[in-house]
């Protein structure tokens, strides 16, 4: 057991290193995040994607996939970020079951004033670290390996 530890494959060294590298990432920017915003990640991802939205509005249950929480773990940030002033719920007029989550004009000047720092921090953390191509590289790979789908071209809040 012990050599097949010792012994990874290249594709488990890669997975490796993308672990690490998100943790120290995701460590260093949420607690800039925190301290200069009270705001988590989670928080500032929620009030991006509900800024990019049609109505700045989005079935809670399809937020919760987007940004990969069970249906109660959305609940409790929501909450949160409903108690601070940043998002209500509203229902659907056509039927009842469905719940919306809705930026507020507050939520989403908290999101502007997070995001001027924030991104200024993203673009310091890889600048310092990556050539151009080479982000545009890791783009490419890491858009293959999720759902191809990449925000990373829309990065400002409510555009």
């Amino acid at each position: 057991m012990s050599q097949v530890l010792s012994e990874q494959s290249t594709c488990v060294e890669a997975f490796v290193a993308l672990l690490r590298a998100h943790a120290s990432l995701t460590r260093q920017l949420s607690a800039q995040l925190t301290a200069e915003h009270e705001l988590t990640l989670s928080d500032f991802e929620v009030l991006l994607r509900l800024s990019r939205t049609p109505d700045r509005r989005m079935r809670r249950v399809d937020l919760a996939d987007q940004v990969l929480l069970s249906a109660s773990g959305i609940t409790r940030l929501l909450d949160g970020l409903e108690r601070q002033g940043y998002v209500e719920r509203a229902s659907c007029a056509s039927d009842r079951r469905v719940v919306y989550a809705v930026l507020t004009d507050s939520g989403l000047d908290r999101l502007r004033t997070a995001a001027t720092s924030h991104f200024g921090q993203v673009d310091d953390y890889f600048g310092v670290r990556l050539e151009v191509e080479e982000l545009a590289t890791l783009t490419h790979l890491l858009d293959r390996l999720g759902d191809g789908e990449s925000d990373a071209a829309d990065c400002e809040p409510g555009a």
